[in-house]
């Protein structure tokens, strides 16, 4: 009997001279590696020579500053009562040392005498009180000294016009207190309180305090817009 060790020395003798089997064309083509197309292959070659240190391209470029930058969203005011600060201020110019009458000095009623003031109804009473105490600032005046009747009615017109469209809420209408009329007897007095009761803009007036004009002067309280 032959030994074992001759026979697989027959077996791998027969092995080593028998021919490599032929592989199939896709086989063939599975097992090589996939070709580069021409432009891939220019691009990674050009990339691999010539690669660009960036940071080093741009050492030297600054930031710039936020100053230049454009600012989207504006910040909103903030909520200040402008139009209460001003009639603070007016009235503390006003009473500053001792100008201003005390309360006791008035005369009491006056707000409510014929002719002499006046409420448009549904109103609260203590309108004219804070009316003639100052408790809204004169933003606007007009003089009708040297005006005859119609040319005062004309110019009250345009001046009560012009304050509403600007939007002031209390005015001062200077008429004088007839000191250089016939018998010394005031003209306008009587007919610019009679106008102005007629005029829906108009809410309520009253006679001026000794300081702001007295008798020859009224405030007038605007409807607001």
């Amino acid at each position: 009997m032959a030994k074992l060790s001759d026979l697989k020395k027959l077996v791998d003798e027969a092995r080593v001279k028998a021919p490599t089997p032929a592989l199939p064309r896709a086989a063939r083509a599975s097992t090589q590696p996939p070709a580069s197309p021409p432009k891939r292959a220019l691009a990674a070659a050009k990339h691999a020579d010539g690669d660009i240190d960036l940071e080093q391209a741009f050492f030297d470029v600054e930031k710039l500053p936020p100053l230049t930058r454009a600012r989207h969203a504006q910040p909103r005011p903030a909520p200040i009562p402008q139009q209460r600060i001003a009639d603070d201020a007016d009235a503390l110019a006003a009473s500053k040392y001792g100008a201003l009458p005390t309360p006791q000095s008035w005369d009491i009623g006056q707000e409510h005498e014929a002719q002499q003031s006046f409420l448009r109804r549904g109103l609260p009473t203590d309108v004219l009180p804070k009316l003639r105490r100052g408790h809204w600032s004169v933003q606007g005046e007009i003089d009708l000294h040297g005006h005859t009747t119609d040319e005062a009615h004309d110019a009250l017109a345009d001046f009560l016009g012009d304050a509403r469209q600007h939007g002031y809420r209390c005015v001062r209408v200077i008429h004088g207190k007839g000191l250089t009329s016939p018998n010394k007897e005031p003209v306008l007095k009587g007919k610019v309180r009679r106008w102005l009761a007629h005029w829906d803009e108009v809410l309520a007036y009253c006679e001026a305090p000794q300081h702001a004009g007295g008798g020859g002067a009224v405030l007038i309280l605007l409807r607001g817009k």
